[in-house]
Formats: C-alpha cells, sequence, structure tokens
C-alpha cells in the first residue's frame, strides 16, 4: 500500500511538473500569438513590392530630385522593411470549439526585435551578419481578428557598418536568415511573443 501510494505521488509530481512546462513555455496568456504572414519590403525613393524573400540593396542610385540626374546620380543608402500579419486565437477553445475572444484577449505589440544568422554558423555581429536591434512598434489585435504591422527589417545604419559596407565596392551577396521576435502583451497584463524568419539577400544590386 506505501509503495502504491508513492508511485501515485510520483505520478501526480511528473503531472504536474510537464504542466508548468507547458506553462513556462506558452506563458500564461489565454491566447497564441502566430505570425500568418511574413514579408521584407526593399528600400528605395519608391519602395519595393512585398516578398517572402528580401533582396537588400546596399547602395542605391537615386536620379532625383536634382542635383541628382541620371547623368549623375546620388548614392544613397535606404533602410528595409518588414510587414507581418498577425493573429491571437485562443488557446482553450472549448469542448465544441464553442468559445469566442473577447476584450480581454486582445494583444497589443509593443516590441519587435531582429536578429540575423547564417546557415554556414558564422554569426559574429559586425563581421558575418549586421548586428541585431530592438525598435518600437505599436499595434493591437482586436478579439477575433487580424492585424498587419510593419516594422524596420534592416536598418539603414546597418549600410554603413560591417559586414554589409563592404559589399559596396564588390560584387559578393551576403545570405542570412533575419529572426524577427514580436513581443506583446493581452488586456489582462500577461507577456506573450512570437518569433518568425525571413531569408534577406545583401549585396549591391542592379537599381530598378
Amino acid at each position: 500500500m506505501r509503495y502504491a501510494t508513492r508511485l501515485i505521488g510520483l505520478a501526480a509530481l511528473a503531472a504536474a511538473s510537464v504542466s508548468c512546462g507547458d506553462v513556462v513555455r506558452q506563458g500564461s496568456s489565454p491566447v497564441f500569438l502566430v505570425i500568418d504572414q511574413l514579408v521584407g519590403i526593399r528600400g528605395a525613393a519608391q519602395p519595393g513590392t512585398p516578398a517572402s524573400t528580401l533582396i537588400s540593396d546596399v547602395i542605391t542610385n537615386v536620379t532625383s530630385p536634382d542635383p541628382c540626374s541620371t547623368a549623375t546620380p546620388c548614392p544613397t543608402i535606404f533602410g528595409d522593411s518588414g510587414s507581418a500579419t498577425l493573429r491571437a486565437p485562443l488557446k482553450d477553445i472549448g469542448a465544441t470549439a464553442s468559445l469566442s475572444p473577447t476584450s480581454n484577449n486582445e494583444v497589443t505589440i509593443n516590441r519587435v526585435h531582429v536578429d540575423y544568422l547564417r546557415a554556414d554558423g558564422r554569426n559574429t555581429p559586425g563581421v558575418d551578419v549586421p548586428f541585431g536591434f530592438d525598435t518600437a512598434v505599436t499595434g493591437t489585435i482586436g478579439a477575433g481578428g487580424t492585424l498587419t504591422l510593419g516594422f524596420e527589417l534592416v536598418r539603414n545604419i546597418a549600410k554603413r557598418e560591417g559586414p554589409l559596407v563592404q559589399l559596396k565596392s564588390g560584387g559578393n551577396i551576403i545570405s542570412v536568415i533575419a529572426r524577427v521576435t514580436f513581443y506583446g502583451v493581452d488586456r489582462t497584463g500577461n507577456a506573450i511573443q512570437t518569433t518568425g524568419q525571413i531569408q534577406v539577400e545583401f549585396g549591391n544590386f542592379g537599381d530598378f
């Protein structure tokens, strides 16, 4: 009997540990934060079309306004933007999937963190990849709705620093994965976050 009691106690402890682990991984918010789409937008005088792979030009020759012209273009640096479509579905949808989110389940996004990785494992910031950074954003996902949020994906200053500044005078290309983490809080104060990734190709490409 004493042995059986110990087994029951151990089983309960194991179940509690699993439950606690889930809470740590998923947070205490009653909703998930989900990225439906993550795209990049090439920076230029006329920004490019949103795409699942960002072609990031480290220098762009601008031909207007004066004194810039086709004959005497002005080399210019533009940062690149990102755009994400987010939603916040309920973790518990009920036994019959009949539960509906309320205003308490609204999530306000207030910060984005971006860092960069290379597939070859060479990830020293300022040497192999641009420096990571945090940026402030604000947008609210309504109950049961979606939010399309713009943010800075590649900073202007990154193209003036290593390793991107070296690409201006050569034909090399640096291929990285931009890892983008969105941070927010629901209406009851629970912190929530999610991470997505997008391919970025850095180089001195032809202007278009």
